[in-house]
Protein backbone atom coordinates (compact mmCIF):
# COMPACT_ATOMS: atom_id res chain seq x y z
CA UNK A 1 0.00 0.00 0.00
CA UNK A 2 1.16 3.87 -0.81
CA UNK A 3 0.61 6.85 0.31
CA UNK A 4 -0.75 9.61 -3.25
CA UNK A 5 -0.69 13.06 -1.61
CA UNK A 6 -3.53 15.45 -2.31
CA UNK A 7 -0.52 17.80 -4.62
CA UNK A 8 0.19 15.01 -6.52
CA UNK A 9 -3.67 14.35 -7.73
CA UNK A 10 -4.22 15.22 -11.67
CA UNK A 11 -5.90 18.80 -12.02
CA UNK A 12 -8.49 16.73 -13.94
CA UNK A 13 -10.46 16.10 -11.05
CA UNK A 14 -10.40 20.15 -9.48
CA UNK A 15 -11.79 21.09 -13.41
CA UNK A 16 -14.65 18.36 -13.26
CA UNK A 17 -15.80 19.46 -9.80
CA UNK A 18 -14.38 23.16 -9.22
CA UNK A 19 -16.61 24.05 -6.27
CA UNK A 20 -15.21 21.25 -4.37
CA UNK A 21 -12.51 20.93 -2.20
CA UNK A 22 -9.58 19.01 -2.52
CA UNK A 23 -10.79 16.21 0.32
CA UNK A 24 -14.07 16.17 -1.07
CA UNK A 25 -12.36 15.24 -4.15
CA UNK A 26 -10.35 12.57 -2.62
CA UNK A 27 -13.18 10.87 -1.11
CA UNK A 28 -15.08 10.66 -4.16
CA UNK A 29 -11.85 8.73 -5.25
CA UNK A 30 -12.14 5.92 -3.06
CA UNK A 31 -12.30 2.59 -4.96
CA UNK A 32 -11.10 4.16 -8.35
CA UNK A 33 -9.00 2.97 -10.61
CA UNK A 34 -6.20 5.10 -11.81
CA UNK A 35 -2.79 5.56 -13.09
CA UNK A 36 0.09 6.73 -10.96
CA UNK A 37 4.15 6.74 -11.16
CA UNK A 38 6.00 6.05 -8.23
CA UNK A 39 7.78 9.23 -7.18
CA UNK A 40 9.29 7.62 -4.33
CA UNK A 41 10.24 3.99 -2.76
CA UNK A 42 11.84 4.16 0.66
CA UNK A 43 11.97 0.27 1.76
CA UNK A 44 13.89 0.91 5.08
CA UNK A 45 11.46 3.46 6.28
CA UNK A 46 8.24 1.25 4.44
CA UNK A 47 7.14 4.78 2.46
CA UNK A 48 6.13 4.49 -1.57
CA UNK A 49 4.49 7.52 -2.27
CA UNK A 50 2.73 7.74 -5.76
CA UNK A 51 1.84 10.52 -7.94
CA UNK A 52 -1.13 10.59 -10.83
CA UNK A 53 0.25 13.79 -11.78
CA UNK A 54 3.32 12.54 -12.94
CA UNK A 55 1.65 9.93 -14.65
CA UNK A 56 -0.23 12.31 -16.31
CA UNK A 57 2.76 14.45 -17.46
CA UNK A 58 4.54 11.06 -19.12
CA UNK A 59 1.06 10.42 -21.45
CA UNK A 60 0.76 13.82 -21.77
CA UNK A 61 3.22 16.09 -22.13
CA UNK A 62 4.43 15.37 -25.65
CA UNK A 63 1.39 16.82 -26.60
CA UNK A 64 2.96 20.27 -25.95
CA UNK A 65 5.22 21.74 -27.81
CA UNK A 66 6.67 25.53 -26.96
CA UNK A 67 4.77 28.33 -29.34
CA UNK A 68 1.37 26.16 -28.67
CA UNK A 69 -1.84 28.05 -27.27
CA UNK A 70 -3.59 26.87 -24.59
CA UNK A 71 -7.14 27.26 -22.65
CA UNK A 72 -6.17 27.29 -19.64
CA UNK A 73 -8.10 27.90 -16.34
CA UNK A 74 -6.46 29.10 -12.91
CA UNK A 75 -5.62 26.71 -10.10
CA UNK A 76 -4.07 28.71 -7.49
CA UNK A 77 -1.84 31.72 -7.49
CA UNK A 78 1.56 32.41 -5.42
CA UNK A 79 3.18 36.08 -4.97
CA UNK A 80 5.58 34.50 -8.31
CA UNK A 81 2.89 33.74 -10.23
CA UNK A 82 -0.23 31.62 -11.10
CA UNK A 83 -0.47 27.65 -11.66
CA UNK A 84 -3.00 26.53 -14.23
CA UNK A 85 -4.36 23.85 -15.78
CA UNK A 86 -3.98 23.37 -19.48
CA UNK A 87 -7.13 22.15 -21.56
CA UNK A 88 -6.22 19.61 -23.87
CA UNK A 89 -8.51 18.98 -26.93
CA UNK A 90 -10.59 16.65 -24.98
CA UNK A 91 -11.87 19.20 -22.92
CA UNK A 92 -9.93 18.11 -19.73
CA UNK A 93 -7.28 19.80 -17.82
CA UNK A 94 -4.55 17.19 -18.13
CA UNK A 95 -1.45 19.03 -16.93
CA UNK A 96 -0.43 22.57 -14.91
CA UNK A 97 1.58 24.92 -15.82
CA UNK A 98 3.41 28.15 -14.50
CA UNK A 99 2.44 32.03 -15.88
CA UNK A 100 5.32 33.38 -13.92
CA UNK A 101 4.42 36.90 -12.68
CA UNK A 102 6.63 38.87 -15.40
CA UNK A 103 4.96 36.92 -18.34
CA UNK A 104 1.02 37.73 -16.73
CA UNK A 105 0.87 41.74 -18.72
CA UNK A 106 2.95 44.10 -20.27
CA UNK A 107 2.22 46.48 -17.40
CA UNK A 108 3.88 46.06 -14.15
CA UNK A 109 2.43 44.32 -11.71
CA UNK A 110 2.35 44.37 -7.88
CA UNK A 111 0.43 41.46 -7.09
CA UNK A 112 -0.79 38.49 -9.68
CA UNK A 113 -4.00 38.33 -7.52
CA UNK A 114 -4.65 41.44 -8.71
CA UNK A 115 -5.10 40.50 -12.55
CA UNK A 116 -5.68 35.92 -12.09
CA UNK A 117 -8.10 35.15 -9.91
CA UNK A 118 -9.17 30.93 -8.71
CA UNK A 119 -11.20 29.51 -11.47
CA UNK A 120 -10.14 32.34 -14.18
CA UNK A 121 -9.96 31.02 -17.38
CA UNK A 122 -7.26 32.88 -20.07
CA UNK A 123 -5.43 31.86 -23.31
CA UNK A 124 -1.58 31.27 -22.59
CA UNK A 125 1.32 30.38 -25.18
CA UNK A 126 4.08 27.74 -24.09
CA UNK A 127 7.48 29.77 -23.66
CA UNK A 128 9.04 27.16 -22.51
CA UNK A 129 9.62 23.13 -21.29
CA UNK A 130 11.66 21.86 -18.30
CA UNK A 131 11.52 17.92 -19.48
CA UNK A 132 13.55 17.15 -16.31
CA UNK A 133 11.45 18.87 -13.90
CA UNK A 134 8.20 18.51 -15.35
CA UNK A 135 7.47 21.60 -15.70
CA UNK A 136 5.75 24.02 -18.28
CA UNK A 137 6.02 28.25 -18.58
CA UNK A 138 3.72 29.90 -20.07
CA UNK A 139 2.74 33.57 -21.03
CA UNK A 140 -0.44 35.97 -21.54
CA UNK A 141 1.53 39.13 -22.27
CA UNK A 142 3.46 37.29 -25.50
CA UNK A 143 -0.67 36.87 -27.02
CA UNK A 144 -0.29 40.73 -27.04
CA UNK A 145 1.27 43.19 -29.30
CA UNK A 146 4.69 44.71 -27.08
CA UNK A 147 4.02 48.30 -26.30
CA UNK A 148 7.41 48.80 -27.31
CA UNK A 149 7.15 47.93 -30.67
CA UNK A 150 4.03 50.16 -31.55
CA UNK A 151 4.55 52.42 -33.81
CA UNK A 152 4.65 56.47 -33.06
CA UNK A 153 1.10 56.77 -34.95
CA UNK A 154 -0.82 53.92 -32.31
CA UNK A 155 1.24 55.84 -28.84
CA UNK A 156 0.80 59.29 -30.40
CA UNK A 157 -2.19 59.56 -33.28
CA UNK A 158 -1.66 61.48 -36.34
CA UNK A 159 -4.62 62.23 -37.30
CA UNK A 160 -5.94 64.40 -34.62
CA UNK A 161 -7.56 62.05 -33.25
CA UNK A 162 -6.23 61.45 -29.97
CA UNK A 163 -7.58 62.79 -26.87
CA UNK A 164 -6.89 66.28 -26.36
CA UNK A 165 -6.59 65.78 -22.46
CA UNK A 166 -3.50 62.79 -23.08
CA UNK A 167 -1.66 64.43 -25.84
CA UNK A 168 0.43 68.10 -26.68
CA UNK A 169 2.27 69.60 -29.06
CA UNK A 170 4.57 72.69 -29.78
CA UNK A 171 7.64 74.03 -29.81
CA UNK A 172 10.47 71.92 -27.40
CA UNK A 173 9.43 75.38 -25.28
CA UNK A 174 6.74 74.29 -24.48
CA UNK A 175 6.77 70.83 -23.23
CA UNK A 176 9.13 70.39 -20.48
CA UNK A 177 11.59 67.68 -21.06
CA UNK A 178 11.31 64.28 -18.78
CA UNK A 179 13.65 63.63 -16.23
CA UNK A 180 16.98 63.29 -17.35
CA UNK A 181 16.24 64.50 -20.83
CA UNK A 182 17.36 67.65 -21.38
CA UNK A 183 21.15 66.67 -20.76
CA UNK A 184 20.68 63.72 -23.40
CA UNK A 185 19.11 66.76 -25.71
CA UNK A 186 22.08 69.06 -25.09
CA UNK A 187 24.57 66.47 -25.45
CA UNK A 188 23.20 65.23 -28.67
CA UNK A 189 23.64 68.55 -30.11
CA UNK A 190 27.51 68.20 -29.73
CA UNK A 191 27.86 64.87 -32.07
CA UNK A 192 28.77 66.02 -35.43
CA UNK A 193 26.10 65.48 -37.94
CA UNK A 194 23.02 66.09 -35.54
CA UNK A 195 22.01 70.13 -35.86
CA UNK A 196 18.79 70.71 -34.08
CA UNK A 197 17.57 68.51 -31.53
CA UNK A 198 13.65 69.48 -30.38
CA UNK A 199 10.39 67.89 -28.45
CA UNK A 200 7.74 68.28 -30.94
CA UNK A 201 4.91 66.55 -28.88
CA UNK A 202 4.07 64.17 -25.87
CA UNK A 203 0.90 62.20 -24.77
CA UNK A 204 0.20 59.36 -22.04
CA UNK A 205 0.06 55.86 -22.47
CA UNK A 206 -2.74 53.44 -21.55
CA UNK A 207 -0.38 51.14 -19.62
CA UNK A 208 3.32 51.53 -17.61
CA UNK A 209 6.17 50.14 -19.41
CA UNK A 210 8.99 51.39 -17.36
CA UNK A 211 9.25 53.75 -14.94
CA UNK A 212 12.91 54.89 -16.16
CA UNK A 213 13.73 56.90 -18.98
CA UNK A 214 13.75 54.74 -21.95
CA UNK A 215 14.53 56.30 -25.77
CA UNK A 216 13.39 54.35 -28.76
CA UNK A 217 14.41 54.85 -32.62
CA UNK A 218 12.10 55.31 -35.12
CA UNK A 219 12.03 52.40 -37.49
CA UNK A 220 11.77 54.53 -41.02
CA UNK A 221 14.83 55.39 -41.65
CA UNK A 222 15.74 59.44 -41.80
CA UNK A 223 14.00 61.59 -44.70
CA UNK A 224 14.73 65.26 -45.56
CA UNK A 225 17.56 64.99 -42.62
CA UNK A 226 15.04 64.80 -40.24
CA UNK A 227 14.80 61.62 -37.53
CA UNK A 228 12.32 60.53 -34.88
CA UNK A 229 13.45 59.48 -31.34
CA UNK A 230 10.52 58.19 -28.72
CA UNK A 231 11.25 59.15 -25.10
CA UNK A 232 9.04 56.99 -22.36
CA UNK A 233 9.13 57.55 -18.76
CA UNK A 234 5.94 55.89 -16.84
CA UNK A 235 2.76 56.12 -18.65
CA UNK A 236 4.57 59.48 -20.44
CA UNK A 237 5.37 59.93 -23.88
CA UNK A 238 7.21 62.46 -26.11
CA UNK A 239 8.09 62.63 -29.32
CA UNK A 240 11.33 64.15 -30.50
CA UNK A 241 13.12 65.62 -34.12
CA UNK A 242 16.32 65.64 -35.01
CA UNK A 243 17.87 67.51 -37.64
CA UNK A 244 20.67 65.71 -39.01
CA UNK A 245 22.44 64.53 -41.76
CA UNK A 246 23.40 60.91 -40.36
CA UNK A 247 21.92 57.81 -41.56
CA UNK A 248 20.02 55.26 -39.32
CA UNK A 249 23.16 53.64 -38.12
CA UNK A 250 25.40 56.52 -37.28
CA UNK A 251 22.64 58.49 -35.21
CA UNK A 252 22.12 55.02 -33.22
CA UNK A 253 26.07 55.04 -32.70
CA UNK A 254 25.94 58.77 -31.79
CA UNK A 255 22.84 57.88 -29.25
CA UNK A 256 25.12 55.16 -27.69
CA UNK A 257 28.24 57.76 -27.12
CA UNK A 258 25.61 60.11 -25.48
CA UNK A 259 24.31 57.97 -23.07
CA UNK A 260 27.92 56.92 -22.44
CA UNK A 261 28.52 60.19 -21.24
CA UNK A 262 25.39 60.97 -18.94
CA UNK A 263 25.65 59.64 -15.54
Amino acid sequence: MGFLPFPQLSPVHASKEPEKSIQEIAQGLIGSIMSVKVILADEDNKKLIFSEKEAAWSKFSKQVNVGDIFEVRVGYVEDYGAFVHLRFPDGLYRLTGLIHVSEVSWDLIQDVRDILKVGDEVRVKVVGIDWGKSRINLSIRQLEEDPLLETLDKVIPQDGSADPDSMSGGDSGSIEPLPGLETILEELLQEDGIYDVRISRQGFEKRVVSQDLQLWLCNAPPTNQRFTLLARAGRQVQEIHLTTSLDQEGIKKALQRVLERVP
